[in-house]
């Protein structure tokens, strides 16, 4: 059989085709491969500065990392230990079949032969010794035999094949991963937030929690000064100490726990420094509001005399 020039001549485009096709294959390959390797190395410095910031994060928060779990400890028997067969060892006094010369039949020389079932064939395990009330194994035909080959069985069902897990494609699994990097960092971005924010009235203004705290320590020290009055009234506090607690002792005493509330629950756990406390401001606030009660009391005994 002869071949022509023009048979050969497209013969060799078409091996040349599948050469260059092959060459853009493996160089596509190539390029995917180095793209994935990029991915990888920039998921993992994300997940390294994920996890640099989630420490800070648990320190500022007085949180400590939890210790490492401890190694399971070995089991009194591991796997490749096991007996493959529940029988009596070997060498340790088991009973050995005899054995038959090497120069005659396995059945000569008195060797013991298979009982037979009556039809001219062997009983199989039925006849063995010992293994009273086992029927012989069935006999299959060829085909059936064929088809009848051991098979993986899942540990669920019993005779049920297991079906085997598909191949990851590493392109969309990179993909989940930096879509999960991404929602770590939304809530990390969140965690942030409210790190930033104190857990006394996180959404108010430092000025105007500055205000309400120092006015409510001053108001709380007014409840005070109308016991004292009360008490002076009956004639268990004299003036001169009703005086002093009404002009500097409760507005002190209100200015002071102000102060140390501000800084116990108005200070976020993320902000560097100290947060400004308006001590100016909470003087005024405080060293005010306690002279005013004592004089809103005294006009109001005064408007119902």
């Amino acid at each position: 059989m002869t071949v022509s020039f023009e048979e050969y001549a497209a013969l060799a485009r078409q091996l040349s085709a599948q050469h260059r096709a092959g060459e853009q294959h493996a160089a596509a390959e190539s390029a995917r491969r180095r793209d994935l390797h990029a991915a990888v190395d920039y998921l993992q410095q994300r997940l390294a500065a994920q996890g640099q910031r989630l420490d800070q994060l648990g320190r500022a928060i007085g949180v400590d990392q939890p210790p490492a779990a401890p190694a399971p400890a070995p089991g009194p028997e591991t796997p490749g230990e096991t007996a493959a067969w529940p029988g009596p060892p070997s060498g340790a006094g088991a009973p050995t079949a005899p054995t038959a010369p090497s120069s005659g039949p396995p059945f000569a020389a008195g060797a013991p032969t298979a009982p037979s079932s009556g039809d001219g064939e062997p009983a199989g395990a039925a006849g063995a010794p010992g293994r009273t009330g086992v029927g012989a194994y069935p006999q299959l035909p060829a085909g059936e035999a064929r088809l009848a080959l051991p098979t993986a069985v899942s540990p669920a069902g019993g005779g049920v094949p297991v079906q085997r897990a598909a191949a990851a494609d590493p392109a969309v699994e990179l993909e989940l991963a930096r879509r999960m990097a991404d929602e770590a960092d939304r809530h990390g971005q969140q965690a942030e937030l409210l790190a930033q924010r104190p857990a006394l009235l996180p959404t108010w203004s430092p000025l105007a929690r500055a205000v309400a705290v120092y006015a409510g320590c001053g108001a709380a020290a007014g409840v005070l000064v109308l016991m004292l009055v009360l008490a002076s009234g009956v004639g268990l506090v004299d003036g001169f100490t009703l005086g002093a607690w009404i002009c500097a002792g409760l507005p002190a005493v209100a200015f002071f726990g102000g102060y140390l509330v501000l800084g116990r629950w108005g200070r976020p756990a993320m902000v560097a420094g100290t947060p400004p406390r308006y001590l100016p401001l909470g003087f005024l606030i405080c060293f005010l509001v306690v002279p005013m009660a004592y004089c809103a009391y005294l006009l109001m005994v005064r408007g119902l005399r």
